[in-house]
């Protein structure tokens, strides 16, 4: 856990027990308030015994409240110190950084740097968070903080530094660099792809950016294609069988639903118990189409395999049979599924990661 969370947490700690001890808390209530206090030791591996532990997250001499009421005066100031109109507002100027302030953000930025190089991110936060506290109006500091939260995967973050950074320098290349790729560690591939290509206008010619774009693009979804199966209206027979698997897709849809044994092929007992399987046995018994089927090669040498001791073999292998596959979509064509079930008026079939879904329409 972070260091910086197990500061507040102790400096928490320390409170509820001051507030036991000085009396603040009732002593009826007391018992309950030491239990809570363990336990919120234990949830974020803080242990007030602990000298050692102690000695390095304590912010004394500070406490929690002394800290709390330097952020209320601090905000009562800042609030104060607001212009009355918005014409005073608009015509303000924030305070130019002292020399001497910019020069003390800059340590703290490479000492950010180096942090960043020995893979120590929240250490690196924080140093670009000194940086940007003595010198706020820096883009570079945001986008360098923006880089160090993507670094321990706290892209939202990024994001809000990333954007900040633009918005101090709209110019400045590499803060839509960070804004990309903490859009697209996000997921949010059309945001990512919109930071890239704002970066390249800017910049024509990075590689970086156009990288990114590209991958953005190839990873966003056409908006045709968001709609779920069951929105889909388009007959079967003017849709191309996904996958490359030619006529195979119905059979393909049927076995994916069932147990699956050796070879990845469907369990035995569960294709006899399936009627749409057993109608297209008897179907194809009562037209001759068994027999055809046992004749051909490529049949034959799969049943011998089995009968030798061998596995099944699995679905991908099958596919890939140009003989079964034609034989099957020959059989397809020439019977038909309506024949096994008449009130069957079209087929759907929808390609998805791990295998066909069937959807009939009855």
């Amino acid at each position: 856990m972070a260091e910086k969370k197990q500061r507040l947490v102790l400096s928490i700690i320390d409170f509820l027990n001051q507030s036991v001890e000085d009396g603040t808390v009732k002593a009826d209530d007391k018992e309950s308030l030491e239990v809570a206090i363990q336990c919120i030791g234990e949830a974020f591996g803080v242990d007030p015994s602990d000298e050692q532990q102690v000695s390095r997250l304590t912010v004394k001499p500070a406490t929690l409240p002394t800290i709390f009421d330097v952020f209320l005066k601090t905000r009562e100031k800042v609030g104060s110190a607001a212009p009355a109109s918005s014409s005073a507002s608009t015509s303000s100027e924030p305070k130019p950084t002292s020399a001497a302030d910019k020069a003390q953000a800059e340590k703290f930025k490479q000492s950010g740097n180096a942090l960043m190089s020995a893979k120590q991110y929240d250490q690196a936060i924080e140093a670009y968070t000194q940086a940007i506290a003595l010198d706020p109006t820096n883009a570079i500091y945001y986008s360098n903080r923006a880089a160090a939260y993507s670094s321990k995967n706290d892209h939202l973050s990024a994001v809000g530094d990333a954007e900040q950074a633009i918005k101090i320098d709209p110019k400045f290349v590499k803060a839509y660099h960070r804004l990309g790729h903490a859009q697209y560690s996000l997921t949010d591939f059309r945001a990512s792809a919109d930071a890239f290509e704002r970066g390249l206008k800017l910049d024509p010619n990075n590689a970086g950016l156009k990288s990114g774009l590209e991958n953005s693009k190839a990873r966003i979804v056409p908006d045709d294609e968001d709609d779920s199966p069951s929105d889909s209206t388009t007959p079967a027979a003017s849709r191309s069988p996904p996958g490359g698997m030619g006529g195979l897709g119905g059979m393909a849809d049927l076995l994916s639903g069932m147990g699956r044994g050796a070879g990845g092929m469907p369990d035995i007992a569960s294709l006899m118990q399936n009627p749409q399987m057993m109608a297209m046995a008897q179907q194809m018994m009562a037209n001759g189409g068994l027999a055809s089927l046992m004749q051909n090669p490529a049949v034959a040498n799969m049943m011998n395999r089995v009968q030798s001791g061998g596995e099944m073999p699995s679905m991908e292998e099958i596919m890939g049979d140009p003989t079964l596959r034609n034989l099957q979509s020959q059989s397809v064509r020439r019977d038909g599924w309506r024949k096994i079930n008449p009130h069957i008026r079209e087929f759907h079939m929808t390609n998805y990661h791990n295998g066909f879904l069937l959807r009939v329409a009855e």
